[in-house]
């Protein structure tokens, strides 16, 4: 079961009111989506995003003959395309737009897809099977250059010339096509530093690239102020460095320029109960800015 991050702090500060309108980009599994519904009751409704089909259709299925059928509006699409997906659905009135960017529980266990150095799956990776683009492809095709650049980049791993030339080594002999062979090859590599695994760093890396996170979240988050109405407010949940400090310097932006005004001089981080409930939890940063 995937499990919500920091939602009383989210709630505070979103503070959903009867009959407001909500979009949340990265509706998972619902849990954010329904908090939000309860509170916006009898009319308020959300526009649930989501890159995955298979997530999407797990949660229509959840929904179907429940009181939020009718106000869960589920689509199935990038969020980078959110200015887009709002106006095809006539979502207007915007009284707030949320973000988790965190990796959910089901891709994580979903090991066909190969998201975890934990599972024994193919190196996939993608949110949507439609994508081209796989972590296969770039670990046996990419030149070492680009993977040292992702790795470095998308994944401040530390050894990224090293692992890329082992990488470039392995694949003249063989190709690495499952998840088992290219932990193998990092743990020959990277160094174990504490609970960390060495090949976390790599997979995030890969993930990173594959899905273009990075690229999209830059893409999204002047749309996300765009679609709010005056009063509303964007909130991000981030997991890790590369994300938090793209937010962080948005949101100086955005209040830079007279446009809005941050409510969290710090973010909100998980309560130490939260993190011994939810140790995926232990990263996690809420952001919220209000529109002017």
């Amino acid at each position: 079961m995937h499990l919500s991050v920091l939602q009383k702090e989210l709630l505070d500060y979103l503070h959903p009111q009867a009959n407001e309108n909500f979009v949340d980009a990265t509706v998972n599994g619902g849990g954010d989506a329904l908090a939000i519904l309860q509170k916006t009751k009898p009319n308020g409704k959300v526009l649930g995003i989501d890159w995955t089909p298979e997530v999407v259709e797990r949660l229509r299925m959840k929904i179907r003959g429940t009181e939020w059928e009718s106000r869960l509006i589920l689509v199935g699409d990038n969020f980078a395309h959110l200015k887009k997906i709002v106006q095809r659905e006539n979502f207007q009135e915007v009284a707030g737009v949320v973000l988790d960017l965190g990796l959910s529980s089901w891709h994580l266990e979903n090991f066909p897809r190969g998201f975890s150095f934990q599972q024994k799956g193919e190196l996939d990776m993608r949110y949507c099977p439609g994508e081209k683009l796989t972590a296969k492809e770039i670990i046996n095709h990419w030149p070492r250059e680009e993977i040292e650049r992702i790795l470095k980049d998308c994944g401040e791993e530390r050894f990224h010339r090293r692992l890329a030339e082992e990488i470039i080594k392995a694949r003249k002999v063989r190709s690495i096509e499952r998840v088992p062979e290219l932990v193998a090859l990092i743990e020959r590599v990277v160094p174990r530093k504490g609970k960390i695994h060495p090949a976390t760093r790599t997979f995030q890396a890969l993930r990173i690239a594959v899905n273009r996170e990075l690229e999209n979240l830059e893409k999204v988050l002047p749309q996300a102020i765009d679609i709010l109405k005056p009063g509303g407010k964007l909130a991000l949940i981030t997991f890790q460095g590369l994300e938090d400090k793209i937010v962080k310097q948005f949101f100086r932006e955005v209040q830079k320029q007279g446009q809005g005004m941050i409510l969290t001089k710090k973010p909100a981080t998980p309560s130490s109960l939260e993190k011994a409930k939810n140790p995926r939890s232990r990263s996690a940063k809420l952001r919220i800015i209000q529109k002017n």
